[in-house]
């Protein structure tokens, strides 16, 4: 028995391996088991290693561990890149009757079912179904019950009609039947079930999601890893609320036509990854000058350049703060959870208009493609809260006209915000310009408005800081010597490795960071600290650098850059070898 299950499959790009993944990982969340996921998959349409794995509890999990229970293996790769996970008893599942297959070798120390993947899947209907044979015989091995990959099955190819379904069902039996016939064994798993109901979700779908609920009506994007799934989520869902995506030419044109849209009066978004934010950086400027309410979103992957456009990377921070020719005004929010991706992207859509502004909603690649399970009420649509900011209606025109009765969309103001319109506002007709403008949107370069308008787009962000909490979220001992920051995706697997630090007797505070401008006051909490240590995904520490700014203060840095996510036993060690020094100086 085992408090989880860790199951994966792996093999060429094209094989399939992403949609038998979400396949088996929708089963066991219908089987009211908890979810997490994670993918290695390679920048390409076919050709090239990849893989899909769930890990799976009737407790909640956060991270990924260093355990393979089940494989399924469509190639011999695939076992020499998960060997140092697979463990005694491991079970590995693969097709002997496949050319690339004859010679595999199983280590002793664990079990090895050949089955005849492809030999099976054609009596059932279809070599294309090998994958769903496999997906029987895992069932077989975990003891699981069958029936609810039968649902998960429906639920995939319930639109391709009856046939399709029942084709694929008969091959999850076959699988599981060849296992149970041919290896008479106990494997040791009995996955318990449970009556709870779970959704199934990751952070592209819900940042689509949450883009739908706070009223977004206009989407345009350029297909872009990790960022494409924000986009396929939202194509027909939106339309049934009277929005519209439109896959333009490339980023460049997209930040446009989101731009020409929220200048219409729509709620507009963007999204792309690192390459398309550079392209987009020009027209972010106008959004700023212009004060258009604009969220751009931004899934991070490993750059610079092309980079690895399938991997995990924290590394466009310095240029979402500082991005952009002069100086732009801006706010950046970023969900560490999936959970928070539909949140924080509610947020990112009232505090564009509120503060009439672009804000960078910024992701990574491993809150992008995990999947997870959560409770529907996670996202209690009755929670969801609109507010437009400050929007004049006919009624409140003549409090923001000038002497000639001509509205002013850059009238500086106490808080510098400025009254706003909707196209079709009785008197409230403007023209705004990319040049410097004065308070009726018309060009200038009288210097003393210069002053005002730049003056009047800062006071925003001042205002922003004062009315906003830009708050972090806290876990752990509040008086423990050690004090953990980080920000983005790294959150679950930290969260893990406290648990596991704590069995060690190591005690340390967490301050999890989901805004990067303006950032939560940290200071006291690194003042209280006698050991401070920054968590990130990259190679220059780049939020730790942000960090020594603010407080003046050398932090320690635990940094990952090849392209892997963090996991709760590493960190538990790296944070470990930095403590017992520390403690020992005490």
């Amino acid at each position: 028995m085992h408090e989880d299950l860790n199951w994966a499959i792996g093999g060429e790009a094209g094989d399939g391996i992403d949609s038998t993944g979400k396949i088996f990982a929708q089963a066991l969340s219908r089987a009211g088991r908890h979810v997490y996921t994670s993918k290695d998959f390679a920048s390409r349409i076919r050709g090239g290693y990849t893989a899909y794995k769930v890990r799976t509890s009737v407790d909640r999990v956060e991270s990924v561990v260093d355990r393979l229970d089940i494989l399924i293996a469509l190639t011999e790769r695939t076992i020499d890149e998960n060997i140092e996970e697979l463990h005694d008893g491991s079970v590995i599942i693969y097709d002997g009757e496949r050319t690339s297959m004859q010679d595999v070798e199983v280590p002793g120390n664990m079990t090895g079912l050949d089955v005849p993947l492809k030999r099976l899947a054609e009596e059932a209907g279809g070599a294309i179904m090998r994958n769903v044979v496999a997906l029987g015989a895992a069932c077989e091995v975990a003891a699981f019950p069958i029936e609810f990959l039968d649902s998960s099955l429906d639920k995939r190819f319930g639109d391709k009609g009856t046939a399709i379904v029942e084709n694929n069902q008969q091959a999850a039996r076959l699988g599981a039947e060849y296992a149970a016939e041919q290896y008479d064994h106990d494997y040791g798993y009995d996955i318990e079930t449970t009556d709870a109901d779970y959704v199934l979700l990751n952070g592209d779908e819900a940042i689509g999601m949450g883009a739908i609920a706070a009223g977004c009506r206009f989407y345009s994007g350029y297909p872009i890893t990790p960022a494409t799934d924000v986009m396929e989520y939202l194509t027909g869902r939106i339309d049934e609320y009277g929005g519209k995506v439109v896959q333009a030419e490339d980023e460049l044109a997209a930040i446009n036509l989101a731009l020409g849209a929220a200048r219409a009066g729509a709620r507009a978004m963007t999204a792309t990854s690192g390459p398309g934010i550079d392209l987009m950086t020009e027209t972010f400027g106008l959004v700023a000058t212009t004060e258009t309410p604009l969220v751009i979103c931004d899934v991070m992957r490993a750059g610079p350049s092309t980079g690895m456009p399938t991997k995990q990377e924290q590394g466009d921070l310095n240029m979402l703060l500082y991005g952009g020719h002069g100086e732009i005004d801006r706010l950046i929010v970023a969900p560490t959870t999936v959970a928070e991706c539909f949140w924080k992207t509610v947020e990112a859509f009232n505090l564009a208009e509120r503060y009439q502004m672009p804000v960078f909603l910024v992701a990574d690649l491993s809150l992008a493609v995990t999947e997870q399970t959560f409770t529907p009420d996670t996202f209690d649509m009755d929670e969801v809260e609109i507010d437009r900011g400050k929007l004049v209606d006919d009624d409140e025109m003549s409090a923001w006209v000038d002497e000639q009765d001509r509205f002013q969309p850059h009238v500086p103001t106490t808080d510098g915000i400025s009254p706003r319109t909707l196209p079709g506002t009785d008197g409230g007709a403007h023209m705004t310009t990319g040049l410097e403008h004065d308070s009726l949107g018309r060009r200038t370069e009288d210097t003393e408005v210069r002053v005002d308008q730049v003056d009047k787009r800062k006071q925003k962000v001042e205002t922003a800081i004062e009315r906003e909490a830009w708050a972090a979220r806290e876990f752990g001992d509040p008086d423990a010597d050690t004090l953990l920051v980080s920000w983005g995706s790294n959150e679950g697997a930290i969260r893990e490795a406290m648990e596991l630090l704590a069995g060690d007797g190591v005690d340390v505070r967490f301050l999890s960071v989901p805004y990067l401008f303006p950032r939560p006051e940290l200071s006291e909490a690194v003042d209280r600290a006698e050991l401070t240590i920054v968590v990130e995904c990259n190679a220059q520490g780049q939020f730790a650098d942000l960090l020594e700014r603010d407080v003046f203060e050398r932090v320690e840095r635990i940094n990952k850059y090849n392209g892997v996510r963090f996991k709760a036993e590493e960190l538990a060690t790296a944070i470990t070898d930095l403590v017992r020094p520390q403690e020992a100086t005490q």
